[in-house]
């Protein structure tokens, strides 16, 4: 049976959690059956309801203190230790996708473990192979990295380095988008950011960040770094905020055709008429720019206008079944 999930990666403080908690509820709101796989063996407040945790097998804390290991070095070997343990993990996971549910990999923060570390792709190719799923790399990265040059030319260096080490589907994606606004002018609208094109227009900004001889040697090494990643052509972003009920619908528009779920039976995920719109075209190409820097504040109210009224229809269909249920206990009583 082919089962269909995703893998979500980033740095620290990318919002990886928040997101796969967001997804969860997206997910349910649309019919679609998902569980989310906890494999940080330091995360132990998850937002979300896991079906499998990895500090079930093993935690972080327990690592540092038999081997005498840092933050760092447990967390890798902790990842590395799952060999023992990868049978039962496989054998849960084969009993979650007979029940047609997706799966959520909530990864941890360290980015060694996705750009040159072997342990998670190890384990994900061993998944792949065993129980014939579709997986695609979701990579968030806070949007605020977008704000400075140098740093803006590292993530997507970082995104790439990920894309050619983890060798699956990928998504790249600028989570937070709704707080972009609050970090000052950019220098280019942000679908300059997003398509990652013609990145020699940064050359001048990046040599403005500092006047020092040793910055104009890493202006010249920044800028040699964005040629390499234009050689290759392969990364872009998407946009999310994951409040946005649009952003989230684009952005698993995109995930479902990078993993194949859209094109396979309806049936995989109970999300039948999700699948069958996003067939037809879920994903609405707006302006990105004017979504969230222009005209950010006229399009959040309009969405709070919209958010209210559908809470006041959800009240009075509550209150009319609830008085429904008054009549019909009523009618039982007399």
């Amino acid at each position: 049976m082919v089962g269909f999930g995703q893998i979500v990666i980033g740095p620290p403080g990318s919002g990886k959690s928040t997101y796969c908690n967001g997804v969860q509820q997206f997910f349910s709101a649309i019919g679609r059956k998902s569980t989310v796989i906890n494999l940080d063996p330091a995360n132990d407040r998850l937002p979300y309801d896991s079906a499998l945790d990895i500090r079930d097998f093993i935690t972080l804390e327990q690592i540092m203190e038999q081997e005498s290991l840092g933050p760092n070095g447990g967390l890798m070997y902790a990842l590395e230790s799952l060999d023992a343990s990868i049978d039962e993990i496989i054998s849960k996971l084969d009993a979650l996708l007979k029940t047609h549910t997706y799966l959520i990999f909530d990864c941890p923060g360290q980015i060694e473990l996705f750009t040159h570390h072997s342990s998670l792709s190890k384990i994900f190719r061993r998944l792949t192979k065993d129980l014939d799923l579709r997986l695609c790399v979701v990579n968030l990265v806070d949007s605020f990295y977008i704000t400075t040059p140098s740093q803006y030319v590292s993530i997507i260096l970082l995104a790439l380095r990920s894309m050619l080490q983890l060798d699956l589907p990928h998504v790249n994606v600028l989570s937070k988008i709704d707080l972009v606004s609050n970090y000052g002018e950019l220098p280019f609208n942000l679908q300059f950011y997003t398509e990652v094109q013609d990145l020699q227009y940064l050359k001048p900004s990046i040599e403005q960040e500092s006047k020092s001889v040793l910055s104009k040697k890493y202006a010249r090494l920044t800028h040699l770094i964005s040629e390499v990643v234009e050689d290759y052509n392969l990364v872009s972003f998407e946009v999310l905020a994951v409040d946005d009920k649009q952003s989230m619908i684009n952005l698993i528009s995109v995930i479902d055709k990078s993993n194949g779920y859209m094109f396979g039976t309806t049936e995989v995920g109970g999300d039948t008429i999700w699948s069958e719109a996003t067939r037809h075209g879920g994903y609405i190409d707006y302006d990105i720019q004017d979504r969230w820097i222009d005209n950010k504040k006229a399009y959040d109210e309009e969405y709070e206008k919209e958010r209210k009224a559908l809470v006041e229809q959800e009240n009075e269909l509550s209150d009319l079944h609830m008085k429904d249920e008054w009549d019909e206990a009523i009618d039982e009583w007399k």
